[in-house]
């Protein structure tokens, strides 16, 4: 059974996460050849000053700053 764990910025809405599931899964049905029901999925969301890429938080990358209030926009 493979288990995929997902890490995301606060911000997705279901229905992204819904397609990011389904995408996944079938990629996982063909590459594996594993069961479609067996495929899970587990999102977990992780706040932007909890992840660093390069060194910098993901909260103070300004080069992330049109990511984040985008996120930030759709959630609220």
């Amino acid at each position: 059974m493979p288990n995929i764990r997902v890490e995301l910025l606060p911000g997705r809405t279901v229905d992204q996460r819904r397609r990011f599931a389904e995408e996944v899964t079938r990629a996982a049905v063909e590459a594996l050849g594993a069961r479609r029901q067996d495929v899970r999925i587990m999102f977990e969301e992780v706040a932007a000053d909890f992840v660093a890429n390069g060194g910098v938080l993901a909260s103070e990358d300004a080069s992330r700053a049109g990511v984040l209030s985008k996120l930030a926009r759709d959630a609220g």
